[in-house]
């Protein structure tokens, strides 16, 4: 793919992000946002914020490529087995959103065959989008080149984790977190995988960790950490956690698995 078409791709996704985001925002602002149902459980809600972010995302996807894959976490796929495939969480960060807690974002990725090609994390409260593409350099923030944690001491890291929506699975989570939390600096838990994600990459934490997340949540900051220089790598499942990711420095990213893996 050349730089040509990766510039098309990030523009799409950037456009994409934006209108989401300014929709968001505006519902977020205005207050009396519910939950609409439930997904996994009672406490995984999904929103007509989330269903109408979506259908923003979809509709600049769909007319500037209509050929390609889309993959929503509310909407499902379509065009199934596309040359590429635009992976988006419409609002990551619901339960936030819907309880006014302004850490919440939007998070559009587009993969091929090989992998993360582009990821945008836009958070629109703080006017804040994160783009990075394979090849192209440093990730960015609002244009400007980041770079993520170089840190090697363990006990000076702050790490940023996430908990699943399962009850019986955030009991083992909390077992992994009080072995993690005498090692470390400290330990930050937001509410929002995409935007740790891009937290990351911009060096605001050290390393991130967390299981129980779904593609379309580490999509886009997954392209955004390995561009910033970081070490991406997959959590497997036990027989107590389900699967997750992991990134951090080189430097860090041993020793933190050994705790949270």
């Amino acid at each position: 793919m050349s730089s040509a078409d990766r510039g098309e791709l990030r523009a799409i996704a950037e456009q994409a992000a934006r209108a989401a985001g300014a929709l968001l925002r505006e519902r977020f602002e205005a207050g009396g946002e519910r939950a609409t149902a439930s997904k996994s459980t009672r406490t995984d809600p999904v929103s007509e914020a989330d269903l109408a972010a979506e259908r923003a995302i979809r509709d600049v996807i769909t007319t500037a490529r209509p050929d390609d894959a889309i993959l929503g976490e509310e909407g499902g796929e379509t065009q199934e087995g596309a040359g590429l495939r635009w992976i988006v969480d419409p609002l990551d960060g619901t339960v936030n959103f819907l309880f006014g807690v302004p850490q919440w974002c939007v998070s559009v990725a587009v993969h091929d065959d090989e992998g993360g090609v582009v990821g945008v994390v836009f958070d629109p409260l703080r006017d804040e989008l994160f783009l990075a593409s394979r090849g192209d350099g440093l990730p960015t923030l609002n244009g400007r080149e980041l770079r993520g944690s170089q840190r090697a001491e363990l006990d000076t890291a702050l790490i940023a984790t996430g908990f699943a929506y399962d009850a019986a699975v955030r009991e083992v989570q909390a077992a992994v977190v009080a072995r993690l939390l005498p090692q470390v600096r400290d330990v930050r838990r937001m509410g929002s995988a995409a935007l740790d994600l891009a937290w990351t990459a911009s060096g605001r934490y050290d390393a991130f960790y967390e299981r129980a997340v779904q593609i379309w949540d580490t999509a886009a900051g997954a392209v955004l950490c390995e561009a910033a220089g970081l070490q991406v790598r997959a959590l497997e499942a036990s027989e107590q956690l389900p699967s997750g990711v992991i990134a951090a420095p080189a430097g860090l990213l041993e020793a933190l698995g050994e705790i949270v893996g």
